[in-house]
């Protein structure tokens, strides 16, 4: 591979990694072509970019990011590959542990990922990536706990009226 051509693929992992807030880091050492395939297939069922990048140019198109991955310098060993997901920081986790299961090897091993600029490292990070949750998600739940007490308001003023509306019935008719 020319110099010219590494720089083109460092400028795109580059924009690539800029462009996407969630991204995997992984290695598949050990899989045989069928189980790549299987991976790859399973990915593109999921919209999971997956590609094999060499270690040198991932460090370096992430060298050129204004967020500091240095953590990742002691996993860009080996065989790597890169997921990119562009909408959820926990689908490739949950593929790679649905992965896991299903193969029932652990061939692929989960090594760093970037989910919103906040780095994980170590295969220990992966139950903690596919337990968070969607700016999405927070937002339906922000949305419903400020609905919550607006509900119980209302419910409680309505109600309150019917009872209110009895109470003064009955004095009303206590005082004939």
């Amino acid at each position: 591979m020319t110099r010219e051509e590494k720089a083109v693929i460092i400028d795109e992992l580059s924009q690539k990694f800029s462009n996407t807030p969630y991204f995997y880091i992984t290695s598949a050492a050990g899989m045989s072509v069928s189980e790549v395939d299987s991976l790859r297939r399973l990915c593109f069922e999921r919209g999971v970019e997956y590609r094999v990048v060499k270690n040198t140019l991932i460090k370096k198109a992430l060298e050129t990011l204004d967020t500091d991955y240095s953590s990742f310098d002691e996993v860009l060993k080996g065989f790597s590959g890169v997921m990119f997901h562009p909408e959820s920081g926990k689908v490739p986790a949950q593929l790679i542990k649905e992965f896991k299961k299903k193969s029932g090897s652990d061939k692929l091993k989960f090594k760093g990922a970037s989910v919103d600029s906040s780095v994980f490292v170590g295969e220990n990070q992966l139950d903690v990536l596919i337990s968070l949750k969607s700016k999405q998600e927070l937002i339906g739940e922000v949305i419903g706990l400020l609905q919550s007490p607006a509900k119980n308001v209302i419910g409680a003023l309505t109600s309150g009226g019917q009872n209110l509306a009895g109470i003064l019935k009955t004095l009303s008719e206590k005082e004939d």
